[in-house]
């Protein structure tokens, strides 16, 4: 999700520490659009405020969030959706402009179509566009084989990747029929409308895969991830720029047990993974992390959302979750830069007479933000979001940089936060909630006032 420009504010006094449950971790030490001091804590028993279906999140004083597009305004099926990775398209005479928007549902096998029947008359997956100068929102293009859509993003050179995060495929796709998981698609938009869809393209080469996150780096290398409990992570070289339908795809393969450090990337049977490249990275023995879900490069560095990793023991997969920071240089390395217990507070919820601890858990959508920062989304119960800051200290010397902050939650205890994303000049933070309690998904902007 991306769109407009701020003027740089500088973060002097309002950068003051936050300290939960005795650990600190440092306000968000950033110049520029998205200053801010942390929240307190998270929005534990705030579940029945009368405003949660508008302004559903605690957010830092100074900001303001509101409702880009609703259920109320397009509600694609019959059932329930949720909403997904949004994008904006980031160059040319529309920059800004139209939001996108993927709509996971689940459908069952071809001619179940109790869970993704359509109010156009179709069924399967779908993407939607939003138009933010009229607020119009629609259906943009939906197909019956497509299950659960999930990861989006733009590319270079101006189309859309998209994806399906299912592990065992139910509706195969006839161009590729073999496939026993997700695949990747690309769309083109027209060049005179970029509301309207010109083509949808399979790209079996990505590998079949429970896909969500995606990514892209300068040299037109895809990267994305298998969104399962022993899930690696993937990267593939097209055999010319912007041209994803041949090349080479690879599995990352750390060295060291306790799945950080010095890593290689390893060459894949291109046959077997447009079957099933789980197997194909299983059979070079790819590191294995729990459940990656989104991925974020900013700059030479790729992170991972890994939603029950536990950096711990490196066989539980029952953990708290973790971020990893890959490099992508020749030889790449691989380590752990926030995880709870480590340099952010452990979260224990509220229950059985006990107090709500704010921690970190469950990471899962990942954002790059202004000043090289990431931002994080939770999956869970009073969905947080997180800041980290690569470019903090790390104090104690255990190896984690201590630049970790909270700045929203959700109140809509239920919901949760997804598809976070900024604009290329930083402006708002938009973000979708899914499964809300209030039966209404829908896309935030969260801004800053009067900027």
């Amino acid at each position: 999700m991306k769109a407009f420009r701020l003027p740089v504010i500088k973060a002097f006094a309002l950068l003051a520490p936050l300290f939960v449950a005795g650990m600190a971790y440092a306000g968000c030490c950033m110049d520029g659009p998205m200053a801010f001091q942390p929240i307190a804590g998270s929005a534990y028993g705030r579940e029945h405020d009368a405003d949660i279906d508008m302004q559903p999140f605690l957010i830092p004083k100074g900001y303001q969030q509101r409702v880009v597009s609703s259920e109320r305004d397009l509600n694609l099926y019959v059932g329930a959706d949720m909403l997904d990775m949004n994008t904006v398209n980031e160059t040319g005479k529309h920059a800004g402009r139209y939001l996108y928007r993927t709509h996971e549902v689940r459908p069952g096998v071809v001619g179940d179509d109790r869970n993704a029947l359509r109010v156009d008359g179709g069924s399967g997956g779908a993407l939607s566009v939003v138009d933010l100068h009229t607020g119009a929102a629609r259906e943009l293009v939906g197909r019956t084989d497509w299950e659960a859509l999930d990861g989006l993003v733009w590319t270079p050179w101006q189309t859309l990747l998209f994806a399906e995060e299912v592990g065992n495929s139910r509706r195969p796709d006839s161009a590729v029929p073999h496939a026993k998981s997700g695949l990747v698609y690309e769309l083109k938009l027209k060049p005179d409308d970029p509301s309207r869809v010109e083509s949808v393209s399979v790209r079996p080469m990505l590998g079949a895969l429970s896909h969500e996150g995606i990514e892209i780096d300068t040299r037109g290398q895809v990267y994305v991830i298998d969104e399962i409990h022993n899930g690696s992570i993937y990267k593939f070289v097209p055999d010319r720029y912007g041209d994803l339908s041949s090349g080479q795809l690879y599995a990352l393969k750390v060295s060291n047990p306790n799945k950080t450090g010095e890593a290689v990337w390893v060459a894949l049977d291109m046959p077997g993974i447009q079957i099933n490249a789980r197997d194909a990275a299983q059979a070079k023995t790819a590191t294995e992390y729990c459940r990656p879900e989104d991925i974020e490069r900013i700059g030479a560095v790729l992170y991972v959302a890994l939603t029950c990793e536990d950096v711990d023991d490196p066989a539980n997969k029952q953990g708290p979750g973790a971020i990893l920071a890959v490099t992508l240089e020749d030889r790449p390395t691989a380590r752990f830069v926030v995880a709870p217990g480590k340099n952010v507070a452990v979260e224990v919820q509220p229950g059985l007479g006990r107090a709500g601890v704010s921690g970190f858990t469950h990471p899962d959508n990942l954002a790059s933000g202004p000043n090289g920062t990431l931002w994080i989304a939770e999956d869970n119960e009073w969905s947080d979001i997180w800041v980290f800051d690569p470019n903090s200290k790390d104090e104690n010397g255990d190896g984690y940089q201590d630049g970790v902050s909270l700045f929203a939650s959700l109140k809509d205890k239920p919901a949760e936060a997804t598809g976070i994303y900024f604009g290329p000049d930083f402006k708002p933070l938009f973000v979708n909630i899914q499964h809300s309690g209030t039966g209404n998904d829908k896309t935030l902007a969260i801004t800053r006032h009067n900027r």
